[in-house]
């Protein structure tokens, strides 16, 4: 990407990021239990949707984008699941839910928004590394990281299951 569209797709992804965060903390307890629909099932969905991306990144592919592809790299895999994904939601919702009060509450947001920002600098301070690592440096280091996010996944896939079997079993 051209720097400028990177800033711009890296702003929306982190922009993106909090607000799916922010939402699941104000509604997250609330919606899993309209939907019925547990820890478990969330964190299978998620570890497939991780899968994904990392076998995005293990597969190289072009190197140019459209301005729609683009927009749709800031939603998934920025966003969702690498920033917000499954396991950050969670938490939120778990901190949120365990928060004694409104300061513990706003702490909580300021956590994500933290974590916001630290995603976006690295996001916008990327090349200066990148440049560093030089090209065959950053072909090894994406093949690790998209090893990690894989077992990640799969991680996330094998808890889910775990924590779904007594349900399971017991229909």
């Amino acid at each position: 990407m051209k720097p400028k569209e990177r800033l711009k797709t890296a702003a929306k992804a982190m922009r993106l990021s909090f607000f799916v965060l922010a939402f699941f903390a104000f509604t997250g307890q609330l919606l899993f239990s309209i939907f019925n629909i547990t820890v478990a099932a969330f964190k299978i969905a998620g570890g497939i949707l991780l899968v994904v991306a990392a076998l995005r990144m293990l597969v190289p592919r072009r190197e140019e984008f459209s301005q729609e592809e683009l927009e749709n790299i800031a939603i998934f895999p920025l966003a969702f699941p690498l920033t917000a994904g499954p396991g950050t939601i969670t938490t939120v919702i778990l901190l949120v839910s365990e928060a004694s009060d409104l300061l513990a509450t706003f702490l909580v947001f300021v956590a994500i928004f933290i974590g916001i920002i630290v995603s976006y600098l690295g996001m916008k301070y990327g090349p200066r590394i990148f440049r560093f690592m030089g090209d065959e440096g950053l072909r090894v280091v994406t093949k690790l990281m998209s090893i990690i996010v894989l077992a990640i996944a799969v991680q996330f896939i094998i808890s889910g299951i775990a924590e779904a079997m007594p349900q399971v079993l017991n229909l």
